[in-house]
């Protein structure tokens, strides 16, 4: 599955203003809960109870954090910046900077693995890493998402 098919620029923070992952996850949820139809508090409940399951930071300056909210019709996706970084958790212990969020319908069964994968794919490139770290703006960090996505 594309990106660009469910990534809204609404759904995008270039500056996320928060410095600890609660906080991050809060302005993450609020970003995307128009587009979920669902209450930024939910999403933030989600997200927080699949964090306590283990650290959605994989390394390397990035975290994915997910989850399933029953009421949520559609595959969500979000993304945020740090640019300073946030303590996360992270595997590597490494504070993140690129956080895609993805928020799933309750019985999704397979497409949010996609998206993953999907997801996985851009951000083994370094190149798609540092654009994303350098973009100024929103219509930059959505640009280089799309550009990417469709090469894959």
């Amino acid at each position: 599955m594309k990106l660009s098919q469910i990534l809204k620029k609404e759904s995008i923070v270039a500056d996320l203003e928060s410095t600890t992952k609660h906080g991050i996850l809060r302005e993450l949820s609020r970003a995307v809960a128009p587009t979920a139809r669902a209450a930024a508090e939910d999403i933030a409940a989600v997200l927080m109870e699949r964090e306590s399951l283990g650290s959605t930071g994989i390394g390397g300056g990035i975290a994915i954090p997910h989850g399933k909210l029953n009421g949520v019709t559609d595959i969500t996706l979000g993304f945020g910046r740090s640019r300073t970084g946030v303590e996360y958790d992270s595997l590597d212990g490494r504070p993140v900077h690129i956080f895609f969020l993805l928020l799933t319908p309750e019985n999704s069964t397979g497409g949010h693995l996609k998206v993953l994968a999907q997801i996985s794919r851009l951000l083994k490139m370094e190149s798609f890493k540092q654009g994303l770290k350098a973009a100024e703006t929103i219509d930059d960090i959505y640009d280089i998402i799309l550009e990417q996505d469709e090469v894959f």
